[in-house]
């Protein structure tokens, strides 16, 4: 990667549905050459999809928190991979701090918020885990 990818892809993660055109006129190169070079991207595993970025009052009613979650021994991978197919989970990280893994977690309700804490906590490889719901977000 190159300068012109790095800011390729600063452009996309802003708007990834802005036109190539537009990107190109950015870029300041033809849009062959932005057309190229997602495409390389895209073929060499840089890019590997698009999402849509919600608003957080567009989904109000949503119950969202983040989770710190301590793993017994070396069992990371068997965690993680429960917890990627967990319907509630947005998003998992590794990390180098106090938790070892730390989940996006989200739920319609009170009642179902607690049933998906419950469920996590019982994961066998999770030793302790805390949470805190997220309140406001002030940037996206």
């Amino acid at each position: 990667m190159d300068d012109l990818d790095t800011e390729l892809i600063a452009l996309l993660r802003d708007d990834a549905r802005m036109p190539v055109a537009a990107l190109a006129k950015k870029l300041r190169v033809a849009r062959a050459t932005v057309h190229n070079r997602i495409a390389r991207l895209e073929r060499d595993g840089v890019i590997v999809g698009y999402t849509l970025r919600l608003r957080p009052h567009a989904e109000a009613h949503r119950i969202r928190a983040i989770m710190g979650i301590e793993v017994d021994g070396n069992r990371a991978q068997e965690v993680l991979r429960v917890l990627r197919g967990h319907p509630a989970v947005a998003a998992l990280h590794t990390t180098n701090g106090r938790w070892d893994l730390m989940a996006e977690l989200r739920a319609d309700n009170l009642e179902s918020f607690d049933r998906v804490l419950g469920a996590i906590r019982m994961i066998e490889g999770i030793a302790t885990t805390e949470t805190s719901i997220l309140l406001t977000t002030h940037k996206l």
